[in-house]
């Protein structure tokens, strides 16, 4: 691994941020908003008078120092809730916004959360919790009512009345003092409430993610950074909201999936943070738009003519590409999940710049991400410049935990010592991933530790690594690898798969609609793809579904779950 020096924080916490950002780019636009076809936009001096004033209006409830939630779809008033929460009054706690009744009940419980910003759909579920027993709960607050009623809360009330008493001179928000290193930040981890933790991180393993995340990416107060993964997933608060604030970028909010194209076009955006699915389905858009204009093969030719060329190069050859997707894409980071080498490589040869990130909601979340300099297929890059990272017990291939060292790492798994210390040893956290680093220090993820099927030869088979093959048959929309009992003997385990398939390519392509007829059809792609693996990889048995697989509001596949059904 390169020997980078790492450089003491610009930022002290996140209140100095928005404090710095908004001495050098107040005139800036930090958010740019469109509800019912009306735009308005908010600059970076806009924003912090806001924060200042919802922040007063919650310590002046009495909120100081207390755990205040966030549920709801991405848009501006979550953002600034958070700011307002995290820069002054208290620790805040965003909730997944897909949990059920019962699963949002146990987290308010379990995080003694006193107050709760929310959208609007979510009032009546909360108003239930609330006046349930064995929960903190005090106060509502909608990010949508235009005033205080029955009883909730008005997040723009709020705004006016705190900017009232910041006017009479209540200023115990703003000459809050933040200390870095205790915890601010409770997030659950993804899974069941009863087996989710509760990770406690700092301002300064946030802070310390944001400077590495600078040192990797040259972005300025010119970029325009497009939002649309679940803010309470720590990859998109801290990659595409808190980074785009610290370097006074501009904030758009994503209308749905099926509008990114449009979103990326419309906002002349310049970097987009997200996950695998999302840029095949850019990647199948593009395809189907060069087909329509008769221009595929075409382009398929230049691909193979310029493949040697640097990336400014392919751009300008394939500029028609670019400008489907609104021709100022600087950066597309793929993370959350694995990204096919394939696709990588794919919109790479058309000059537009795919490339990996990796990390954990532990680690605040980046330990690694590829960079312009610094990138290789496959790869999640090198360790970003704070964090150290090392293979613990490598086998006879190189592959074994990758376990990292940082001030990104977490405080600890709150009110779980137990838990804590088993992933906390020594100062390294181990991260439960497999991986191997090769010689110019780049890290390969080879799939989750607890995922990895062992056979009885004692070979380990990687369900990730087999899910990316099966993946590309024509017809297979998702694939779920799991080791399965044969006979009596427990320790003889074969290798399954089930396989979600798209009823209408099987209808177009296969000529198939009945589901048994489909799933011979798909039994046979799979015997082809088993002769091109070692006999102990081999898939012996195949499940066919057209139900979608149960999977995480960041598109990771909830493999307990779907192999308790099986």
């Amino acid at each position: 691994m390169d020997n980078i020096t790492f450089n003491p924080p610009a930022i002290t916490d996140l209140k100095d941020m928005l404090q710095k950002t908004a001495k050098l780019y107040g005139d800036k636009t930090a958010y740019h908003i469109e509800i019912n076809g009306e735009t308005k936009d908010y600059t970076y001096s806009e924003i912090l008078g806001i924060v200042n004033a919802l922040g007063t209006s919650l310590i002046n409830m009495g909120l100081k120092g207390r755990k205040i939630a966030i549920i709801g779809d991405n848009c501006f008033q979550w953002e600034i809730a958070y700011l307002s929460i995290i820069c002054g009054t208290g620790i805040v706690v965003p909730i997944d916004k897909t949990l059920p009744e019962n699963e949002l009940k146990s987290v308010i419980e379990r995080s003694d959360v006193e107050a709760i910003f929310y959208t609007e759909k979510y009032r009546d579920v909360l108003t239930r919790i609330k006046f349930s027993n064995h929960n903190s709960l005090r106060h509502l607050i909608s990010m949508d009512l235009p005033a205080h009623i029955g009883g909730v809360y008005s997040q723009q009330e709020l705004i006016t009345y705190g900017t009232h008493l910041l006017e009479v001179g209540f200023d115990e928000f703003t000459k809050a003092v933040i200390n870095p290193y205790t915890m601010n930040v409770m997030l659950f981890t993804s899974g069941t409430t009863s087996k989710s933790k509760v990770v406690a991180l700092s301002q300064n393993n946030i802070c310390s993610n944001l400077l590495d995340l600078e040192q990797t990416f040259d972005i300025t107060s010119d970029d325009v950074f497009l939002s649309f993964l679940p803010l309470n997933h720590v990859f998109e608060c801290t990659v595409g909201f808190l980074f785009p604030i610290y370097k006074g970028a501009k904030i758009v909010f994503a209308k749905g999936a099926r509008k990114i194209v449009q979103n990326l076009c419309d906002n002349k955006i310049t970097f987009f943070a997200c996950v695998p699915a999302i840029y095949e389905k850019i990647f199948g858009h593009v395809r189907k738009t060069l087909k329509r204009e008769n221009r595929l093969e075409e382009i398929l030719q230049l691909q193979a003519q310029h493949q040697n060329d640097t990336m400014e190069e392919k751009k300008k050859i394939f500029s028609h590409i670019h400008n489907m997707l609104g021709g100022n894409i600087r950066y597309f980071i793929s993370g959350a999940a694995p990204l096919d080498k394939d696709i990588e490589r794919r919109y790479r040869s058309l000059g537009l710049n795919l490339m990996q990130a990796y990390g954990l909601t532990e680690t605040s979340p980046v330990v690694a991400s590829s960079s312009n300099e610094h990138h290789k297929i496959g790869a999640v890059g090198k360790p970003v410049p704070s964090v150290e990272a090392r293979i613990a017990n490598p086998d006879e291939q190189g592959i074994g935990e990758l376990v990292v060292k940082g001030p990104n790492v977490m405080l600890g798994y709150y009110n779980n010592p137990d838990a804590t210390a088993e992933v906390l040893q020594n100062g390294w956290f181990h991260t439960g991933d497999l991986a191997r680093i090769d010689e110019d220090g780049f890290i390969f993820i080879c799939g989750r530790q607890k995922n990895v099927i062992v056979l009885k030869n004692g070979k380990n088979v990687f369900p990730e690594e087999m899910e990316s093959i099966i993946n590309k048959i024509e017809g297979v929309q998702e694939s779920l690898i799991y080791g399965k009992q044969h006979g009596n003997d427990k320790d003889d385990v074969r290798i399954n798969v089930k396989i979600v398939y798209d009823p209408d390519v099987m209808e177009r392509v296969y000529h198939l609609s009945d589901e048994k007829e489909i799933k011979n059809a798909l039994y046979q792609e799979i015997k082809s793809i088993n002769k091109t693996l070692p006999g102990y990889k081999a898939i012996r048995g195949v499940v066919v579904s057209k139900i979608p697989l149960i999977k995480t509001s960041t598109n990771k596949i909830k493999r307990q779950e779907e192999e308790k059904n099986l």
